[in-house]
């Protein structure tokens, strides 16, 4: 029996079951429910109809109430929009679950990607030995952030845990329960969760998902291409920054790390805890048992009992696992040696760590914060520093920072931030002394833009009384300036003595990161991908000259994630020009629930990012090498890009539409995170400020998504027009990267809707600019699949296509209500009496359909 194409394996098992289980949702005996779900297709028709008559989404719900409500006043109107947003905040949840269970049958588990393509590859080519030494030094870090674009409460996110598994097994009784359950359950959370909360919400990912996942996929492959040896490089790593990352949230202290790194501790020891008590069970004989039931004792009183107290270490843990192994390959025939190796595996992952708590810090705070040491210091009379400190050039002050030492106490500091940032280092001690030292070891510097600021940050680890500090300091170059410039930052770093020795402590490694938030926000996507590609060859070259071992780390997914697509390519992508020996990615919000949030999923794109290393570094090494030519184009490509969304970013109502047009100034009402919307506590907006999730999000719930694609359209057309279409079509068909490029903001397109702001167009004030986003949104389509040889965007991936539209058409409703509460709140504050009240319902209609529209577009933000 052949395997259906994956489009027909997709309408199978996710649209035909997503049909027949709407249909019982409609049928739940609720009131209310049950009034909407009559009501509700009626709408999706009326809004599908209307948009293409091209009317406004005033006339369309108007068209509506006429014609279905019978008159009924704005208060019936109002609280049917409300319980319509309740009804499509579930259908989305019944979608994802769907989805969920259905992802190892339309995805090939076996398939391309998979570790036994990356086995079957080995053999066929004769790489075995080579593939083996990729393992014992290639490594894979995901890293959970604090940046909230997931809207699901936990009891919902446990609801739809279960429905996935309720689904899978076809229990239509368990289904329709927890679709009532679901139906009762609020979505919205009354108070700001704080950073504790956030991180106890991801730690449930790395207790029930990674866990597993990752210790089967490195047991595998010590089964299957080791031949039962153990892999000693940690090949797969776990990062988390809720509780540590205290860029613009004031509301990370010190006590809050610490707390994060003690539950992670207990986490992982619970897991290991599970597992020894299982094991109990199967190594009842003799000369085993006693010590199996001595280290379950000992487990379950740190976990239970333990009050930060842990009675046992690391390596008691692993000699006493280690020496109940030997007993058993000696004198019990191997019994329930496979079970025992999976949890040597998980210990040599995870520690008693479980994920690396990195701190994170903006270096405008750092910069206030060792004013205030240096000032601190030349005020007692010391002589760390000279008395004309602030005098000196920058090559000065770096010779000053390279060579000092101290005992600083937080406590003599009369400025919060700057006894929390002191504080922070205190943490990262103490966490080591508890953890070990991978439990937290990073220190980020976000907006870095000098050797400066990582001196700074080097300097004031130093003056804590930590002479050798087993720290890496990380910064973090964000916009295209700094891109530009990072090579030549990085060179000022390498040729310093001191920081040089400590390089060489830290095993002749550097970590960089690479265009976190504001790439896009700052320079646009060609523009923002091109800086990050072309500084990873610049710092790699430099890097690689100096003798340090280059690792970058790719904030929100890597690189091409402000499409929204396929990061795995991208990284298959890379060629030798570029250090690849570690994939390092953030990973925030829905996203984590949508690629890592059940076993599959994570299995499936783990494996495809050990893939895309063993593909650049073993299978084709010599390969995806841009030539002079291809760089010559895509500098010009991207510099033509970057033109076009600078004149866009710099037109005069660039940031009164964001403010005015959009749901921008509504993000911080949602109370799905700690951290404020802005940097910035002033009522003007600045766009240096604002933070790239409500920035990107704000532009998603317009569905016109300008981060995703603005200024490509602009950029191909200026080949077509010059008779050079035949370089730029040579180059998408040559090049991984580019191909992958394109292909992402394709996803951005088909995640677009313009007709829902089309009313826009004549507005008096903001016309202008929106049809500026439109004629750019219709070039871009029309070139893209001109060089794809596509007549419709995605054509090459039916089922993601598929996908895209099943939820865009669910939230188009929820679009429209968004849509029509904000031109209400624009008329009544036009009026002479200005309702606030009414007002104020109808920001909490915007406010509430944000959710939805989020956890639909799953990677949106």
């Amino acid at each position: 029996m052949y395997t259906l194409p994956k489009i027909e394996r997709f309408n199978q098992d996710v649209l035909s079951k997503y049909h027949i289980y709407n249909s019982v949702f409609i049928t739940l005996p609720f009131d209310s429910i049950d009034n909407t779900g009559v009501l509700l297709p009626l709408f999706t028709e009326t809004c599908e109809t209307g948009f293409k008559k091209q009317e406004t989404p005033k006339e369309i719900f108007d068209f509506f109430s006429n014609k279905f409500l019978n008159n009924a006043s704005e208060t019936e109107k109002i609280d049917l929009m409300f319980r319509f947003i309740q009804y499509i905040e579930r259908q989305i949840v019944l979608f994802d679950a769907i989805e969920d269970a259905a992802f190892p049958v339309v995805n090939n588990m076996e398939g391309r990607g998979s570790l036994r393509d990356i086995k079957e590859k080995s053999d066929a080519k004769e790489k075995d030995d080579e593939l083996i030494d990729f393992l014992e030094n290639f490594n894979v870090r995901t890293v959970l952030t604090a940046h909230p674009t997931q809207f699901y409460p936990g009891p919902v996110l446990g609801i739809i845990n279960d429905l996935t598994e309720a689904i899978r097994q076809n229990d239509l009784l368990k289904i329709k329960q927890l679709l009532a359950q679901l139906g009762k359950t609020p979505f919205i959370q009354n108070e700001k969760p704080n950073p504790y909360d956030e991180a106890v919400s991801l730690i449930w990912y790395l207790e029930n998902v990674f866990y597993e996942t990752a210790g089967e996929i490195v047991h595998y492959l010590q089964k299957n291409i080791l031949e039962g040896a153990a892999i000693q490089n940690q090949l797969i790593k776990l990062g988390f920054w809720p509780g540590g990352d205290r860029d613009g949230n004031p509301f990370v202290t010190t006590d809050i790390t610490l707390k994060v790194a003690e539950r992670l501790r207990t986490s992982i020891l619970k897991c290991y805890y599970v597992e020894m008590r299982n094991l109990k069970r199967k190594l009842t004989f003799s000369g085993v048992d006693t010590l199996v039931a001595e280290l379950e004792y000992k487990l379950y009183r740190s976990v239970f009992y333990s009050k930060g107290e842990i009675y046992i270490t690391l390596d008691e843990l692993l000699t006493q696992l280690n020496k109940i192994r030997n007993i058993i390959i000696e004198k019990h025939q191997s019994l329930y040696l496979d079970e025992l190796e999976a949890l040597l595996v998980k210990i040599n992952l995870f520690g008693f760590h479980f994920a690396t708590l990195d701190i994170r810090q903006n270096s405008k705070i750092h910069n206030a914060v060792f004013h205030d040491v240096v000032n601190y210091y030349l005020n007692s009379d010391s002589k760390i520093f000279p008395d004309n400190y602030f005098d000196l050039s920058e090559d000065e002050k770096l010779v000053v920072l390279s060579k000092v030492k101290g005992d600083l106490n937080p406590a003599d500091f009369d400025n919060e931030i700057t006894k929390l940032t002191l504080e922070s280092v205190q943490a990262i001690k103490t966490i080591q002394e508890n953890n070990g030292e991978f439990g937290a070891n990073r220190y980020i510097i976000s907006n870095n833009e000098s050797a400066l600021n990582v001196m700074e940050t080097f300097a004031m680890i130093r003056l804590n009384n930590w002479e050798n500090p087993t720290v890496d300091i990380i910064p973090l170059f964000e916009s295209v300036d700094d891109l530009q410039n990072a090579h030549s930052i990085m060179e000022q770093l390498y040729t310093n003595p001191e920081y040089a020795a400590h390089l060489k402590s830290r095993d002749n490694k550097q970590t960089i990161m690479l265009g976190f938030s504001d790439g896009t926000k700052d320079g646009g996507y060609l523009m923002a991908n091109w800086s990050i590609y072309q500084a990873k060859i610049e710092l790699t070259q430099i890097s690689r000259k100096y003798g340090i071992k280059a690792i970058f780390f790719d904030g929100r997914g890597g690189p091409p994630a402000r499409g929204g697509g396929k990061t795995h390519k991208f990284y298959a992508s890379l060629g030798p020009k570029i250090e690849n020996n570690e994939i390092q990615i953030t990973v925030q919000g829905q996203t984590i629930s949508s690629n890592f949030g059940t076993l599959d999923s994570c299995r499936y794109n783990i494996e495809n990012l050990l893939s895309a290393g063993v593909t650049n570094q073993v299978f084709s090494k010599e390969k995806n090498e841009l030539s002079a030519e291809e760089t010559a184009i895509l500098t010009q490509l991207a510099g033509l890009g970057y033109d076009k969304y600078l004149s866009f970013k710099n037109h005069p109502k660039f940031i009164p539409y964001l403010e005015k047009m959009s749901t921008l100034k509504y993000y911080s009402k949602t109370n799905i995170g700690s951290r404020p919307s802005k940097r910035s506590k002033s009522e003007q907006l600045d766009f240096a400020d604002l933070r790239a999730i409500p920035f990107v999000g704000s532009w998603s719930q317009l569905k016109q998504n300008v981060p995703g694609f603005f200024g490509v359209g602009s950029a191909l057309k200026h080949f077509e027009d010059t008779n050079q279409w035949g370089k730029i079509s040579d180059l998408y068909h040559s090049s991984l990267f580019f191909k992958t490029l394109l292909e992402n903001s394709m996803m951005s397109l088909a995640k677009s809707f313009l007709p829902l702001t089309a009313y826009m167009r004549k507005d008096p004030e903001f016309g202008e600019f929106w049809q500026i986003i439109y004629d750019e949104f219709l070039e871009t389509e029309r070139l893209l699949l001109k060089i794809a040889g596509h007549k419709t965007l995605m054509e090459n991936y039916p089922d993601g296509k598929a996908s895209i539209q099943i939820r865009e058409r669910i939230v188009l409703p929820l679009l429209t209500i968004q849509q029509y509460a904000l031109l209400r709140i624009n008329e009544l504050n036009k009026e002479k009496e200005i309702d606030q009240d009414l007002i104020k319902v109808y920001e909490k209609i915007v406010t509430r359909s944000l959710f939805g529209n989020t956890n639909a577009s799953r990677n949106s933000a």
